[in-house]
């Protein structure tokens, strides 16, 4: 007889614990069992089945003892707000003297998506911009713009000057199918507005990022790097168009360049650098990672007195359980999966190859945190940069990522962004109304796919989305 081991007792009780109940008369025998399991979008420990608008917002299961107190604690500290230095509330007090947000739910409004802002003069909230001018740091990076810094900061504490704002209007353009139906995209421009310390550099370069959701984050970390770079193809090697290729990026803490894994173009090697950047750049909170006060010389000249809330304000305790609960929170599991439509899509997604990027399914390697180690998952992501054509350039490089290549997005929990942050926009700056005009937008690399997608007919492309939706 075998022995049952306790991480296989585990994962029995986590899907006991998490299998989605049958509703009544509904059929219980799978119909698509060509992926066993593949509801499962992060795997049988970190895969929740809560489908409401706090479906971005569990942690994977069988947290305990410090670790759920961690978890609890962490979530604590991305959701509130921090405050002017000095406070009483001296954990949370230190923020910049020029910001986007307070706090890190201000973009990832439960942990999820932000929306680009609905008019010219609407708040940016979770809508930022990426300054930078001809050149590189030392460490390889994007050289930062030399009056405003790395990020322009559209809010600032009481008596500062925001650093400006910057407006963004649409332009329409009508995408023709060969059956004649049509499709209107919208074309974003940007203009600076109100800047607060003059002029930028002539020949300043900028990139609009929207905050993504940030649950499954622990589990692409624990995808061991010689996977990723399995997936890489930098000469076309196959011929099949498509040529991802990975970022390297400077690490912080180990002084070394590394795989570029999280941001928009792979630009972070770690979650926690990830995390500390967004603490400094977004929030104006120092940390061991980035203990600098994010003003440039200039800025420093003007206020020489700037408010502190500590050396560093957020400690590595916190800065810690930050990481921890942006690692540990589950995925939401697929729903629909025997749906006749759901399926269709599946078979087309795979059949335009979608999936040359999109890779539907990938096993993570070892993790100190045991419900992310050795789990399949499917994230739909390489993790590397792809061409994305002309339409979708931001004509910035970012370390090794040209102006025209981003980090192809993971997919899972897509459909339920409306669900949890009530808009279905889509794409690195919002621009995408839905899926289709996502789909539609893609070139470069992507565009055999989106030639392929155009020559579906109608109910076969509504069925293709209809599958992304499920994810």
């Amino acid at each position: 007889m075998k022995k049952i081991t306790f991480a296989c007792l585990l994962a029995l009780l986590a899907a006991m614990i998490y299998l989605p109940a049958c509703k009544k008369n509904e059929v219980s025998t799978p119909i698509n069992v060509e992926d066993a399991n593949e509801e499962y979008s992060g795997g049988i420990l970190a895969t929740t089945f809560d489908f409401s608008e706090n479906a971005f917002g569990h942690e994977v299961s069988g947290l305990q003892g410090t670790q759920a107190d961690d978890f609890v604690v962490g979530n604590s500290f991305f959701r509130n707000n921090w405050v002017t230095a000095p406070a009483s509330t001296t954990a949370r007090d230190g923020l910049g003297m020029m910001l986007n947000a307070q706090s890190c739910g201000g973009c990832h409004n439960k942990d999820g998506r932000a929306a680009p802002p609905e008019s010219p003069t609407a708040p940016l909230n979770g809508l930022l911009f990426r300054l930078s001018v001809a050149g590189t740091t030392a460490n390889g990076g994007p050289k930062p713009e030399p009056v405003y810094g790395g990020q322009l900061n559209n809010r600032a504490i009481l008596g500062v000057t925001p650093e400006g704002y910057v407006s963004t209007t649409y332009t329409e353009e009508v995408v023709n199918y060969p059956d004649g139906n049509t499709c209107n995209l919208r074309k974003p421009t940007y203009t600076f507005t109100n800047l607060g310390y003059g002029a930028m550099q002539a020949g300043f370069m900028f990139s609009p990022r929207i905050a993504n959701q940030v649950m499954g984050l622990g589990l692409l970390e624990a995808i061991p790097e010689a996977t990723i770079l399995a997936f890489a193809d930098e000469n076309d090697a196959d011929k099949d168009g498509i040529s991802g290729r990975p970022n390297r990026v400077y690490n912080v803490v180990s002084k070394k360049t590394e795989l570029g894994r999280f941001g928009w173009k792979a630009n972070q090697p770690t979650i926690i650098q990830q995390t500390a950047g967004a603490f400094i750049g977004d929030i104006g909170i120092t940390s061991s990672l980035f203990p600098d006060e994010n003003l440039t010389p200039a800025q420093a000249a003007l206020y020489p007195n700037v408010p502190n809330g500590g050396t560093p304000e957020i400690e590595d305790v916190n800065l810690n359980r930050v990481v921890f609960y942006m690692r540990t929170l589950a995925v939401p599991g697929r729903r629909n999966i025997n749906d006749a439509n759901v399926i269709k899509g599946k078979q087309l997604f795979t059949q335009v190859n979608c999936v040359g990027c999109h890779k539907a399914k990938i096993t993570t390697g070892a993790d100190a945190i045991a419900q992310l180690s050795q789990q399949t998952i499917r994230p739909f992501t390489d993790l590397l940069l792809h061409d994305m054509g002309e339409g979708l350039a931001d004509n910035r490089p970012d370390f090794l990522a040209t102006g025209t290549e981003w980090r192809t997005p993971a997919l899972w929990g897509l459909g339920l962004v409306k669900t949890v942050n009530n808009h279905t926009t889509l794409l690195h700056d919002g621009r995408a109304r839905n899926v289709e005009e996502a789909i539609l937008w893609h070139s470069g690399e992507a565009e055999n796919s989106k030639q392929a997608f155009k020559k579906l007919s109608k109910a076969d492309r509504l069925a293709l989305i209809k599958f992304t939706e499920s994810l």
